[in-house]
């Protein structure tokens, strides 16, 4: 295929998606998207095309390092997938695994820019994107903000779920493979400190490597101390039959946490193709952030009694976690092998709360102390065959018990409250797929899965029961218009779900430690919740530029049943009080477009520096039936998410550069006819600087959030004859850090 027909493919391919595009999204949209699209015909214009072979083993492929087999493992899969190698997860010295992941496309942090925050992929919410840790599912509770950077070797993102990689994913999956120790590699030491708003956090990190005849391994040992400052202002007007009351609340606090976070990795040699391979992993932390507040109220007008009022709180929170993954890999014949994996483990989590008011009327005084403790035990085996033809056969089963216990006790305004529950659950499934190379343009990859959940516990009501269980068949294919060229268009129809997680199954009535209103309810679980199933439909178009690079367009669509959303209710009689229970709704239907566009600027213009380009953009559009637009999108879905990034290796000196700004607009939501929900644009702008002393020693410094803005959120409820509008404005802030890092 010469050049002239590349561009022809790749255009008959961006003009499938630009008409998908056209037909679902603004004006405005698309004035953003048609100069992004052009851009990357152009830069496809400047290619001549390099041949390149074609894959015969449609099997795993095993990284060892470097940014090309991180783009030879995604182009071979079958299942449309991004790798994020040691490159990408050290380029700008992030914190946290959630600033990298940020960077690529359709995936979005929640919260306050700087503060971490849940995953979200395709701008849905937290629970619809599967986390896996080495290729097994994470307890429920297991936060990925305790994993440091230092510890991932790569992270691998699955667009469309898989027999194998779990169901779980209607947004999709993130595997995080923790560091592998390679012969030679030297030990690594990190060490530095970041600053925000006038607090310091140091941080230090150490990676050792071994390696002997019969066994190799690596650790990495973190420690960091974490501080940084919290503002917040709220307004809150409510109108009833009895007027209008105006309160105004300015919060302050800094948080303090130490933590110590430690995995390795140690691989058992034992005869040809036999393997066993033990990862522990461990963290701790303690944490305390005290604080102020000042409230002032009007009603109709007038100033209450004792306004303005003041309150000092001051919340103390101590966290544990260990777990302990397991590898057992075994070659049965030339075609044939057995993989078994194990994890246990648990985690521990205390907090306690205590406010203090100069007016009760206007700040309750609250204390808190609750308790929460997870064990859980998950074992898997896979049986993978090489057969003739192109096939490769895999089938396996799994199986996973946890055990949840939560005690919290505590007062509001002198009344005792109390949420304590146990549950547990059974989780087995069993799935075979088929990876069958049927022709030298052809690729398919076709599974099934079925998963079954049992959750028991007690609850306010009594003991619970909650069974459910889902089948999802699962087909991907991809087809390279000729088997020399770069080229390829993937394709994937699959059913994946969302089940409920055991707060919202099983969790007795939570009170609020505010004044209880229709923005601010108690909360409460239902156990009568089914999971939430998905039909979806992906389609991408993919060119590998022969340099390095990628340029990409991907359109998807999902169709949701049994939406699961919290519903607000006021409850009957004289002293009744709102309540926010999750309640499965209706159906939902979401759709976008994901572009990305990774090549260095010399493979677009002749003779420009050889700055690295990494840009994705994203517009997504979805609607849940039973409510009545305008707004009526899913949770916490964006319009659209931008990313344009830039790195630069200065020939004059041994000093590279680079940066990346990130922007999500702001939205609304309508949750249902009495309630909205807003939430202010982010635009995140950040830039580093890595000089490099020596081949064994380097100075980084990074810059995140410059041009901080406020984050800002509302919630307005109109209904019963009350109409509330609450507003909430989080300052962010400017975070500097400075790191030396040195191999020894």
């Amino acid at each position: 295929m010469d050049q002239k027909e590349n561009l022809n493919f790749t255009r008959q391919g961006y003009s499938y998606l630009g008409k998908l595009f056209d037909m679902h999204f603004t004006p405005t949209a698309r004035t953003v998207f048609i100069p992004f699209a052009l851009s990357a015909v152009a830069a496809l214009a400047q290619q001549t095309t390099a041949p390149a072979t074609t894959a015969s083993d449609m099997g795993r492929i095993e990284i060892t390092s470097g940014r090309d087999n991180d783009t030879q493992q995604r182009r071979e899969s079958t299942a449309s997938k991004i790798v994020i190698g040691r490159e990408e997860i050290e380029r700008q010295g992030d914190s946290n695994l959630g600033e990298i992941l940020k960077r690529m496309p359709g995936i979005t942090l929640g919260g306050v820019p700087g503060r971490g925050g849940g995953i979200r992929m395709r701008g849905l919410s937290q629970g619809y994107t599967q986390i896996l840790l080495d290729g097994q599912r994470v307890p429920p509770g297991f936060s990925v903000e305790s994993l440091t950077p230092e510890m991932i070797e790569r992270v691998e993102i699955y667009r469309a779920p898989t027999a194998e990689t779990g169901a779980q994913a209607i947004a999709g999956t993130i595997n995080i493979i923790t560091r592998e120790g390679r012969k030679g590699m030297p030990t690594e030491l990190k060490v530095g400190s970041s600053f925000q708003g006038g607090y310091a956090s140091p941080s230090a990190s150490l990676v050792k490597y071994h390696d002997a005849e019969e066994w190799s391994g690596n650790y990495t040992l973190s420690v960091n101390r974490y501080s940084a400052p919290d503002h917040s202002e709220n307004d809150l007007t409510r109108v009833d039959n009895l007027g209008t009351t105006v309160r105004h609340r300015v919060s302050d606090s800094h948080y303090d946490r130490e933590g110590m976070n430690a995995t390795a990795r140690l691989q058992l040699k034992g005869d040809p193709g036999e393997t066993f391979t033990l990862m522990p992993f461990v963290a701790l932390s303690q944490g305390k952030t005290p604080g102020t507040m000042q409230a002032t109220e009007t009603f109709n007008g007038t100033a209450v009694a004792n306004s303005p009022a003041t309150a000092n709180s001051e919340n103390k929170n101590h966290f544990a976690v260990a777990r302990l993954n397991g590898q057992w890999r075994r070659k049965l014949s030339t075609d044939s092998s057995m993989e078994w994996k194990f994890n246990v483990g648990g985690w521990n989590s205390h907090n306690e709360f205590q406010q203090t008011s100069t007016n009760l009327s206007l700040i309750p005084r609250v204390t808190e102390n609750s308790h929460v403790q997870d064990r859980s035990t998950n074992l898997s085996g896979k049986y993978t065959n090489v057969m003739g033809g192109g096939h490769q056969w895999v089938s396996g089963a799994e199986a996973e018990s946890v055990r949840r216990t939560q005690e919290v006790q505590g007062s509001y305004q002198g009344f005792a409250r109390s949420a304590d529950y146990q549950a547990s659950s059974m989780r087995y499934a069993v799935y075979s797929q088929d990876e069958w190379q049927l022709t030298p343009h052809w690729a398919t990859h076709l599974g099934a899965r079925y998963e079954g959940l049992t959750t028991e516990g007690s609850t306010a009501t009594g003991d619970v029961t909650n069974r459910n269980s889902v089948f999802t068949p699962l087909l991907h294919a991809m087809w390279r218009p000729d088997p020399d060229s770069r080229d390829q268009v993937r394709m994937s129809l699959t059913r994946s779900f969302k089940t409920p997680t055991m707060p919202t199954l099983l969790a007795r009535r939570t009170y609020t430690r505010d004044d209880n209103s229709a923005t601010n309810p108690d909360v409460a679980g239902n156990p009568n919740l089914k999971p939430e199933v998905a039909t979806g439909l992906d389609v991408a178009v993919e060119r590998y530029l022969p340099q390095g690079g990628v340029l990409s367009a991907s359109a998807f669509h999902r169709r949701v049943q049994n939406l699961i959303r919290n519903v607000t209710t006021l409850e009957s009689g004289a002293n009744g009080r709102w309540l926010s229970s999750p309640q499965n709704i209706s159906e939902a239907i979401t759709e976008g477009i994901e572009l990305e566009a990774k090549f260095r600027m010399d493979q677009w213009i002749t003779d420009a520096p050889h700055i690295d380009l990494r840009n994705n953009l994203s517009f997504y559009r979805s609607r849940v039936l039973s409510v009545m637009g305008p707004d009526n999108r899913l949770d916490q879905q964006p319009s659209m998410t931008a990313n344009f990034g830039a790195d630069y290796k200065l020939k004059s000196a041994p000093l590279t550069v680079g940066g990346n700004i990130n922007y999500n607009p702001g939205y609304s939501t309508r949750l249902s006819a009495e309630q909205l929900t807003t939430i202010s644009q982010k635009r995140v702008m950040d830039v580093y600087g890595l000089w490099r002393v020596d081949g064994n020693t380097a100075w980084r410094l990074t810059l995140s959030n410059l041009n901080p803005l406020n984050y800002n959120t509302g919630s307005v409820y109109s209904g019963n004859g009350v109409t509330e509008n609450s507003r909430t404005s989080n300052r962010s802030w400017t975070n500097v850090q400075i790191l030396l890092e040195k191999k020894l």
